[in-house]
């Protein structure tokens, strides 16, 4: 595992500068960690955009299909979903737009992470917000 993928000031930069998270892979299936993590950041005042197929509204918040379905500007894209899975996602962020991409716990492809960072985003892997929120702003 590359330090890299969890530096601590991107992970600061990314909680304190990020409002507006879209959460790929949310859905109203209350059993998914994306659904408590979705809500987690929402009690801590960042607004959550649920990308799923089926675009469920989740937590109140209007769901999407995809994010290039999302008419407004996104702060960081919160990645839930097989690795193999997450590079397409990672490129669907550069395009529209973000700031940060953070892939979860177990979230890993090196060559997103190249891609992504190169492109001049901030990148997090295989880690996940819930859990780095209180090593930086203690507990709640």
């Amino acid at each position: 595992m590359s330090r890299s993928w969890g530096d601590p000031d991107v992970i600061r930069r990314i909680l304190t500068g990020c409002q507006t998270w879209a959460v790929v892979g949310l859905s109203t299936n209350t059993d998914r960690a994306a659904y408590s993590v979705a809500r987690f950041l929402q009690e801590r005042g960042k607004r959550i955009v649920p990308i799923h197929p089926s675009a469920p509204t989740v937590h109140g918040e209007q769901g999407y299909a995809s994010l290039a379905d999302v008419p407004f500007g996104i702060d960081c894209v919160d990645v839930f979903v097989r690795s193999e899975l997450a590079g397409p996602i990672a490129k669907e962020a550069v395009e529209a737009g973000a700031k940060a991409v953070w892939f979860q716990l177990g979230v890993v492809d090196p060559d997103a992470f190249a891609e992504t960072t190169d492109a001049g985003l901030a990148m997090v892997m295989d880690r996940c917000p819930a859990i780095e929120w209180p090593r930086y702003f203690g507990r709640e």
